[in-house]
């Protein structure tokens, strides 16, 4: 009898003991973690704006995207939850082109600024060392113009407010390095426009009125990072 209570504690045992352990399967997608990203951007008009008035005018702009990003994870159940942040820019840009505005001496250049993003994301465990997950949050995009007209030169940022939405894959290498490989639309509905030369505005804001936009954003990004 006394053998068999023996059994039944040291099984009990094993079973209270495995219990922690299990609960560490999910411990390589929690923690603080630091990353690298690049990939594939690339920016058009919403549906609300008609962007075919010029055949010669790039439809949408693309290019390389690069940057940082930080966040924490943790373990909720079976569900991982994590804030994040973003710092990014792109290669994108373009030139604005008309055969009429060119004979006059205008010209116009775009190219893609930095980008910020902070928002959250839930996974779910898909194996012992891959993690499906959603994203979502906030987007701030910059575009850089320059103008000409011949005579005078106006540069301007534009800056735009969004929401950003996702899903990816991320593969632990291990506890403390992963790669990951996800795809996010971004919409940016407001913007104002940033002068450097506060001599348009009697303010010395050097800021437009917010103004209503219609601007969809696509990237693909593959990024590495270390887990702490």
């Amino acid at each position: 009898m006394k053998k068999g209570i023996a059994l039944i504690l040291a099984s009990a045992s094993a079973t209270a003991l495995a219990i922690p352990a299990a609960a560490q399967d999910n411990s390589a997608f929690t923690g603080p973690r630091i990353e690298g990203i690049a990939g594939y951007d690339i920016s058009k008009a919403g549906s609300d704006v008609d962007n075919e008035f010029n055949d010669e005018d790039d439809q949408s702009i693309d290019g390389l995207l690069y940057g940082v990003g930080v966040g924490y994870d943790v373990a909720v159940g079976g569900i991982v939850l994590g804030a994040e942040a973003e710092l990014s820019k792109s290669t994108a840009d373009t030139e604005i082109v008309d055969g009429d505005l060119e004979d006059l001496g205008f010209g116009a250049q775009l190219d893609t600024g930095r980008d910020i993003y902070v928002g959250a994301r839930a996974g779910i465990l898909a194996g012992d060392n891959m993690l499906l997950y959603v994203k979502g949050g906030y987007t701030n995009a910059r575009y850089n113009l320059l103008a000409d007209d011949g005579t005078t030169e106006l540069e301007t940022n534009l800056d735009l407010d969004g929401y950003r939405v996702g899903a990816g894959a991320e593969y632990a290498m291990s506890e403390n390095t992963f790669v990951k490989l996800e795809y996010r639309y971004s919409n940016y509905s407001e913007g104002e426009f940033d002068f450097n030369d506060d001599d348009f505005f009697d303010d010395d804001t050097g800021e437009s009125d917010r103004f209503d936009a219609d601007l969809d954003r696509h990237q693909v990004a593959v990024g590495f990072g270390l887990r702490f």
